[in-house]
């Protein structure tokens, strides 16, 4: 990597770690009042958790593009496949009804928690595989996931609520296995959108803000896996809609 990547990195990093967590760890207060406010107002506040990323992604990625074409977009090669993907998940938080303290209609909120962790998500994929993950194209991919997989688990600052060791590298661990698997999706698809659903999964499995225990294990479980094999049936079509376009080319 050259100067001008490291500097372009380093911007990313500075903005995403530092505007990001004002808002994750509620220095203003926010989330104090979020139990009380109807739940369109929080799944809107939610995504500010993870705004510096996106907003420093859409900074570097703009310097980026001067300099050579980039590989991602929102859309990537099929807008179809990205909306029926990221939509898998929401649609099963409808259907299943997430339970909550705010007195609102369980499917209702399911729609409105599933939005605003969707949010919440294609800000971070902006900046973990939208940018950082171009941005490190030069690198052999060990190298990348690795780099992604630590800064992703850093940005999260953990280890300030939670000194536990081994909580710590289990989640650095849970960091890089996402940053290859969900690095793999986007190679394929080249879509910010198909990344995030992938990244909602994953936040489905850990403690999410908005859902918090409004689903039991068993339905994460099914939300999980139904989601999962579906958007693996959906990235096969994708791939060989792709490879059909090519070979027509």
């Amino acid at each position: 990597m050259n100067k001008k990547s490291i500097q372009r990195i380093m911007l990313f990093y500075l903005i995403g770690i530092f505007l990001s967590n004002v808002f994750r760890f509620d220095l203003f207060h926010i989330r104090e009042s979020t139990d009380t406010l109807n739940i369109l107002l929080v799944s809107l506040i939610a995504p500010l958790g993870a705004i510096g990323l996106l907003l420093g992604a859409l900074i570097s990625l703009h310097l980026l593009k001067k300099e050579r074409v980039t590989q991602y977009s929102l859309f990537g090669t099929s807008k179809k496949w990205s909306l029926i993907m990221i939509s898998i998940p929401i649609i099963l938080l409808v259907v299943t009804g997430v339970e909550n303290s705010n007195n609102e209609n369980i499917h209702y909120y399911g729609l409105m928690g599933g939005i605003g962790t969707l949010l919440y998500c294609i800000c971070e994929e902006f900046g973990w595989r939208g940018y950082l993950q171009d941005e490190l194209k030069p690198l052999k991919e060990w190298q990348r996931v690795l780099l992604i997989g630590f800064l992703w688990y850093l940005w999260h600052l953990s280890f300030i609520n939670n000194q536990d060791i081994l909580s710590n590298v289990k989640f650095l661990g849970w960091m890089i296995f996402g940053s290859w698997g969900i690095g793999k999706v986007i190679d394929s698809t080249k879509s910010i959108l198909a990344a995030t659903s992938f990244h909602m999964i994953i936040n489905l499995v850990m403690f999410n803000q908005l859902i918090k225990n409004g689903i039991n294990e068993n339905q994460k479980l099914i939300i999980v896996g139904v989601s999962i094999v579906i958007c693996f049936i959906v990235i096969k079509k994708w791939e060989r809609e792709n490879k059909t376009i090519a070979n027509n080319a």
